[in-house]
């Protein structure tokens, strides 16, 4: 991990031409997790006359043009380290889209123009960048093309580019949905798709999924409504079919974050999702909040630091970036980690998690603190975790931060709480540890905790044994409680 002010200084950005907007987005952090520091968009709507006369209009290009020259002198201005200009299918398919490019470079800015499988393959790299264990298909809808991705094992595998982007599909619907299925299946094959991918399960990328995925909490009364890796199930589909044609306009626009335009479209983005779940027979949908601009950076890093963890980078950022003294969360975890022995793999990575972020919420008022640490757990923008990682996560802060009884067992099936149960318990341990070493590294490395017989025993050495004091007994007959054991300090 570089040091605190290094990764601040570290700055890359994206400037994404599509075909239905320009977007700059500016990250900053760790290189393997760097977190948006800006985003901006223009609708340019480069490919709005494609379909026309295969050509980006005059005031289309005009207005993509503006938006690039901000975009690059706000880069500028921002000192960014790495810049990545890139257009995709309206660019890349218009008639007229290298005099867009050529005007582009006019004004110093150069526009790596990707092909559909560059496209294709930077989607499924961003997908793996935030859930490093698909196995799957990526699927990257955007304005002028739809691409295919095969992820599994960290690499991405075949790519496919098909000139089915939103404002493509109302021309192939035009004729009914019957007609259109048999398109979709019909282009499909063509390309060798679905093949051995056949039953794979999808990984959706784009904005008119993520407006779907919205719709879809809002059907489905979500506690915690959090679009990155919301999982549909098949059936999903058919839900949002029936929604999707009962729905008026100005329903759909009222469903919570979603836009005019991105409404506009849901009857065409579900339509090409329940063609591309019959056709790949696709058991499951999730939803990845990042694609391709997180995928160009993704793929631009050393082996090495595309192997870390996402989740653990970004907690001990974070961690390291609030916390009172030197960061120390690897060290309460090594302190903590002989009383639950039996955690398996997933579990030790949540407990890591939450040590590593056991120091966040020390600066905020007293009385919300628990609230702080669960907030930081529950809406942080972490990758690699799903909603019951979150919820697990956001259980041991709140407990570690000291908060009482909390209903955190309203955003899990009833067969999670024992998963709670545990978490409260990591909560409660790595408070313990907090209050011994008052937030310090040393006094963790010459104690120790571990349970003997029945007995939850704290070994304070030979010279820590001034460490021990009402609140920590406090704090370990809590713990001892918890964990059907009795306190007991020695040393």
């Amino acid at each position: 991990m570089p040091g605190r002010g290094q990764a601040n200084r570290r700055r890359a950005a994206v400037i994404d031409i599509g075909s239905n907007s320009v977007r700059l987005v500016v990250y900053e952090g760790p290189r393997r997790v760097p977190a948006v520091i800006f985003n901006e968009k223009v609708a340019a709507g480069l490919g709005r006359g494609l379909p026309l006369d295969g050509r980006i209009a005059p005031a289309d290009a005009a207005r993509g043009l503006a938006a690039l020259r901000r975009f690059a002198a706000l880069a500028k201005a921002m000192a960014v380290d790495e810049l990545q200009c890139v257009a995709t299918a309206a660019v890349r398919d218009a008639a007229n889209g290298s005099e867009f490019v050529a005007a582009a470079a006019a004004e110093g800015l150069n526009i790596r123009l990707l092909s559909g499988d560059e496209e294709a393959r930077a989607a499924g790299l961003g997908v793996l960048s935030a859930i490093p264990a698909a196995r799957g298909i990526a699927v990257d809808l955007g304005g002028g093309s739809l691409e295919l991705a095969e992820v599994g094992g960290g690499t991405v595998g075949r790519t496919t580019s098909f000139p089915l982007g939103v404002l493509r599909l109302p021309a192939l619907r035009k004729d009914g949905p019957l007609p259109f299925d048999r398109t979709i299946r019909t282009m499909l094959k063509q390309a060798g798709w679905p093949g051995s991918a056949r039953g794979a399960p999808l990984y959706l990328v784009g904005g008119s999924w993520r407006a779907l995925a919205r719709l879809d909490m809002e059907l489905t009364r979500q506690r915690l409504p959090l679009l990155d890796q919301h999982d549909l199930p098949r059936a999903a589909v058919r839900r949002l079919v029936r929604a999707v044609a009962r729905m008026s306009h100005d329903e759909l626009r009222a469903v919570p974050g979603m836009s005019s335009a991105r409404a506009a479209a849901m009857p065409d983005a579900v339509a090409l999702l329940a063609a591309l779940t019959g056709a790949i027979d696709a058991p499951t949908m999730t939803i990845s909040s990042s694609g391709l601009r997180e995928g160009l950076l993704f793929g631009a890093l050393p082996d090495d630091v595309r192997a870390q963890d996402p989740l653990l980078v970004a907690a001990e950022y974070e961690g390291r970036r609030l916390a009172r003294f030197a960061a120390h969360g690897r060290e309460v975890d090594r302190w903590i980690a002989p009383l639950f022995a039996d955690d398996d793999a997933d579990a030790r990575r949540l407990r890591l998690a939450a040590c590593l972020l056991s120091d966040v919420a020390w600066s905020a008022n007293p009385d919300f603190r628990a609230d702080r640490g669960s907030e930081i757990a529950l809406h942080g923008n972490w990758r690699g975790i799903d909603v019951v990682g979150r919820v697990l996560l956001a259980q041991a802060l709140h407990t570690g931060f000291g908060g009482g009884a909390a209903d955190f067992a309203r955003f899990l099936p009833e067969t999670a709480a024992p998963l709670l149960v545990r978490a409260r318990q990591w909560g409660l341990a790595i408070r313990l540890a907090q209050r011994l070493s008052g937030g310090l590294e040393a006094p963790l490395t010459g104690t120790s905790l571990a349970i003997v017989g029945d007995k939850l025993q704290l070994d304070l050495g030979p010279d820590w044994t001034m460490l021990a004091g009402e609140a920590v007994g406090r704090r370990m007959r809590n713990l001892a409680t918890a964990l059907n054991l009795e306190a007991e300090v020695t040393g």
